[in-house]
């Protein structure tokens, strides 16, 4: 199906210049492109007129997961009859394996896994390989491992109407595929049995389940049902894996001899190193693990021996929701060059036709988009993933806890990351070095194809483009920079007010501030440096009957949308948060922004977070941000001079166009999915 827009708006102000600059630039090919847009012009609005009048499915990667449920859910309301899914981390609670030698201390994996993401995750590679029309707002936690893409194709089972299919056979696969069964409570990922009929709850599935009705090893029937019956019959149905890591059957003998082999090889290290506890330790281990995987094809912890399954010699990353994007859709000879031919035939000969040689299922040919957003914030976090990784890992296999091969479960280097992605789209108010440096046009089209491969993008990341960033601050333009600008919001709104005060009396000031907006209607957010600060601050105002709360990173994943729409909804009437509120939130309602300790120079208080915090109060016409702070810094200056400047910008066109400014209104669309457990 195609990729269709569907919305009652129509780009105004710079919009329609921004989608036509880089649509054209998407279709000639040029494989790196910034969108500087403020906060409330409608970047999302305009990539997602971009995919559409390019017709490629697109991977939107965002610094966070509740920005990401944010832009899924407006990417969904765009296209109704596409494919649109979310994708990240489905742990709510998760401490890594890890090794402290200098206590003595073995800290064991530990997570609380969200089976409704997990569901979520399974929906959008199952998307992948089945549909063309796809789109999927991801966290991060796509540059990590995910097994491969073409033995989790391979390893699903079609079923269709009138085929041969003995009932040993389907339970047997189900098994193999790792679904459970249970003849009482069928659940995700479950499967009941009942004479010759077999009811299987696939893992992607959020409330139907699939009947198969078989007569004399036929298939007689397909049906779909729910709590309250049949809801629809199917011709043909394919059942994916209940596990994004599949072990071919047909090669697990192979895999566990190869597993031996490196066991003794690393036993025979340790004990020449005299390290006769670590080797005893591995052995046990590994033994176990060896016998679990012989018996069912699965072991906790199977993500440890990825490579194996992977079919990876030593040293190549992992499999992960990119090459899932490359596998289904191939990518254009533009965006892509012989990293991407390389990286997609490294299967096993076993294996069968590789992933090269695929027809892609993109009817246009023109493989898949990436868009980076909040670029500032998140590419040095695709950056930074690695290093700490690797140096957790390396005391595991010191220490006799894992295998050398671990090490090859990790995220992507950030290298391996450019060379994978495609034509990628930077989206962000406040662009760094990097996305201006890498959206420079190239030379020549014989540079333009060179440069495709990303191959250089590893190297030129840390390179300081001073003219690029000069352009920003002047707002000067030319040719030789691919930088779609959106100032101007389609409601005619201005950056907000800025306003420094000191901090003696700060307290007593901000909450006549808050009771000011709160009589209004008004939503307040107070941005804080630590989350005992944010916890502290929220029951300071609520002991003085403010409706407060507090937003952090350790408050699960869907809960922090939840805490949102509250705030929203009039449930609160202030937020305070650390970094969870600086980029891309959409809160129409908040006209006050109020940042503590703003001239305390450092990552929460450069200039980048400063426009970027003040910006979340852009959406409302009397938007404000109080800056508390005692001397003016460096990054205050820069911050306040842009709002300035950009304010300026935007009260000239309101001037020219005859345009009123007026508060963003929009729906509240409720949560993502249904959270674990009620927040007290």
């Amino acid at each position: 199906m195609p990729l269709t827009l569907s919305t009652p708006f129509q780009p105004t102000g710079d919009q329609p210049r921004a989608i036509n600059q880089l649509t054209g630039w998407v279709e000639a090919g040029y494989p790196h492109m910034t969108l500087l847009g403020v906060t409330g012009s409608g970047k999302s609005f305009t990539f997602a007129n971009v995919i559409e009048h390019t017709q490629r499915p697109a991977l939107v990667i965002s610094p966070n997961k509740t920005l990401a449920a944010q832009l899924y859910g407006e990417l969904k309301s765009f296209f109704p009859t596409a494919a649109v899914h979310y994708f990240v981390s489905y742990y709510d609670y998760y401490q890594p394996e890890a090794y402290k030698p200098q206590t003595d201390t073995y800290i064991e994996k530990e997570a609380m896994v969200n089976e409704e993401i997990d569901r979520l995750r399974h929906a959008s590679t199952q998307s992948l390989l089945t549909r063309s029309d796809v789109i999927v707002v991801a966290s991060v936690s796509c540059i990590y491992g995910l097994g491969s893409p073409e033995e989790y194709e391979k390893a699903r089972i079609v079923v269709r109407v009138g085929d041969r299919l003995p009932l040993r056979a389907l339970l047997t696969r189900l098994v193999e595929l790792q679904f459970q069964r249970n003849d009482t409570d069928l659940a995700r990922g479950t499967f009941r049995v009942k004479g010759d009929t077999v009811e299987i709850y696939p893992v992607a599935s959020d409330k139907d389940w699939i009947r198969i009705e078989l007569f004399d090893d036929v298939v007689e029937r397909i049906s779909v049902r729910d709590i309250g019956g049949a809801t629809g019959t199917l011709e043909t149905v394919d059942v994916f894996s209940a596990t994004h890591y599949v072990a071919p059957r047909r090669d697990v003998q192979t895999i566990l001899a190869s597993i031996r082999v490196e066991l003794d090889e690393q036993l025979r290290v340790l004990r020449d190193a005299d390290r006769i506890i670590e080797a005893h330790r591995l052995e046990q281990r590994v033994s176990y693990d060896l016998q679990m995987l012989a018996e069912t094809g699965y072991v906790h912890g199977i993500e440890n021996y990825s490579r194996y399954f992977d079919g990876r010699p030593p040293g190549q990353p992992p499999f992960t929701l990119i090459d899932f994007f490359n596998y289904a859709y191939g990518a254009s000879s533009s965006s892509r060059g012989t990293a991407a031919t390389k990286d997609l035939t490294r299967t096993t000969d076993a294996a069968g036709d590789t992933a090269a040689s695929r027809t892609p299922r993109n009817d246009q040919g023109g493989g898949w988009l990436c868009f980076i957003d909040e670029s500032h914030i998140t590419i040095p976090q695709i950056r930074g993933m690695f290093a700490g990784d690797q140096s957790r890992k390396q005391t595991l296999v010191e220490y006799g806890f894992r295998l050398p091969s671990a090490r090859d479960n990790r995220p992507l280097q950030f290298n391996e990351f450019t060379a994978r992605i495609p034509q990628t789209v930077y989206v962000s108010a406040t662009p760094e070095a990097y996305e201006l440096t890498m959206s420079e046009k190239p030379k020549t089209s014989a540079s333009l194809h060179a440069s495709s491969s990303r191959g250089d993008a590893a190297t030129k990341d840390l390179t300081r483009n001073n003219y690029a960033a000069g352009e920003i601050a002047s707002g000067t333009r030319n040719d030789n920079v691919l930088i779609a600008e959106q100032l101007i919001r389609p409601t005619g709104l201005l950056d907000p007010v800025i306003i420094v005060r000191p901090t003696e009396g700060q307290m007593h000031d901000l909450i006549t501030e808050i009771g000011a907006r709160t009589a209004k209607g008004h939503r307040t957010l107070v941005t804080v440096l630590t989350k005992r600060m944010a916890e502290d601050l929220a029951e300071y105002f609520r002991e003085r009957d403010i409706k407060a709360y507090y937003l952090h990173a350790d408050v699960k994943t869907l809960e922090r949308s939840e805490i949102l729409d509250d705030l929203r909804r009039g449930r609160y009437d202030v937020i305070v948060g650390i970094n969870l509120l600086r980029e891309g939130l959409d809160l129409p309602e908040v006209s006050l922004v109020a940042i503590l300790d703003a001239d305390k120079e450092g990552y929460l208080r450069s200039r980048t977070a400063l426009i970027q915090t003040m910006g979340r109060a852009a959406r409302h016409v009397d938007g404000t941000a109080i800056l508390y702070a005692d001397r003016m810094t460096e990054s205050m200056r820069f911050a306040i001079a842009e709002g300035e400047r950009r304010r300026a910008i935007q009260r000239t066109y309101n001037e020219e166009h005859g345009i009123t400014p007026r508060t963003i209104q929009k729906e509240i669309r409720g949560p993502l999915v249904t959270p674990d457990a009620d927040r007290e």
